[in-house]
């Protein structure tokens, strides 16, 4: 394996949504607004895509190759681009992250393949050959997502601190196990390995009390609509400035019962009614299997906007 490029991953990295059209077709014209309205948020420390905010289970091959040119034709180098890497396959995981780094990504966000659902926790070495084949295609530094306990696609503690042994190229991990104790304990094993591994929280439900646990950062779909509030939440979190942290976090948490309310399978469709609510995105397409929400539940969005105090003129109060 070779040295994985330089990228330090930390602070607020927000997941980007994928616009479809109509015709269930990707919006580029779309995407890339989108793009540039969530990058002119000062402060963020790079931009993921081809996430589960993206509908990246949704997305064809070509369209996810698609959406790294677009997305770097865009950014260019003002803000890293980090790429999800999505698939059962570890051959084709191993030529996504070579395409990612032929196309000017910063880093990659591994997901557990699904088939380790099936008892992959007793099989570690199937996720360390998966690993090998990424990190052998590509010298990207790369952020592992840590799923929640209960999807049988988290990694226990052990094997989680070996992959990082095993592969230097893990600087982080994209933290939802879902568990108070396990969140903390990881967060202070990662930090005491020889070659430190950061913690980026996605506990968007209950972020101020994981980011206070110690976190580098966060890396969430949210922040494609309230990245601005991230950061200042994340800046008062670092700062050891309570106070402001928590009248920070009263404002975020509307959005929270706005996304993040059962079931949870609708958070990211959710948050793009909330940009047509707030006039950054012209519609609020997904593709199946996720479906629209109810007229009720919009209103719902609207109505918790109005309380986290969400407004066309307020929402990038951060923004160049």
């Amino acid at each position: 394996m070779a040295q994985a490029k330089h990228f330090d991953p930390k602070g607020v990295i927000p997941a980007v949504l994928m616009p479809f059209d109509a015709d269930l077709a990707v919006d580029e014209r779309a995407y890339r607004d989108h793009l540039a309205d969530v990058a002119s948020v000062e402060g963020i420390a790079a931009i993921t895509i081809n996430g589960h905010a993206a509908e990246v289970h949704a997305l064809t091959l070509d369209e996810q190759h698609q959406a790294i040119v677009t997305t770097k034709d865009v950014l260019q180098e003002r803000v890293p681009t980090v790429v999800g890497i999505f698939t059962n396959s570890s051959l084709e995981a191993a030529r996504m992250a070579a395409d990612a780094e032929r196309e000017g990504a910063n880093a990659l966000l591994v997901f557990p393949p699904d088939i380790l659902s099936l008892g992959g926790h007793m099989r570690p070495e199937m996720i360390y050959e998966h690993l090998r084949r990424i990190t052998d295609a590509s010298n990207l530094p790369i952020i592992l997502f840590q799923y929640p306990l209960g999807s049988n696609l988290a990694y226990p503690l052990p094997t989680l601190l070996e992959l990082c042994h095993r592969f230097p190229a893990i600087r982080a991990i994209k933290d939802m196990c879902g568990d108070g104790n396990l969140h903390e304990r990881q967060i202070r094993e990662l930090k005491a390995l020889d070659h430190p591994v950061k913690t980026l929280t996605t506990h968007s439900s209950w972020l101020l009390g994981s980011l206070a646990l110690g976190c580098d950062g966060l890396l969430s779909g949210a922040g494609s609509v309230i990245a601005d509030l991230q950061v200042a939440l994340f800046r008062a979190v670092q700062a050891g400035d309570l106070n402001t942290a928590k009248a920070i976090n009263d404002r975020i948490y509307p959005t929270v019962r706005a996304f993040y309310d059962h079931p949870l399978v609708d958070m990211h469709n959710r948050m793009k009614e909330l940009l047509v609510i707030l006039g950054k995105m012209k519609s609020a397409h997904v593709r199946p299997p996720l479906v629209k929400p109810s007229a009720a539940e919009i209103e719902k969005i609207r109505r918790l906007a109005t309380q986290a105090g969400l407004t066309p003129a307020s929402v990038y109060r951060y923004a160049a």
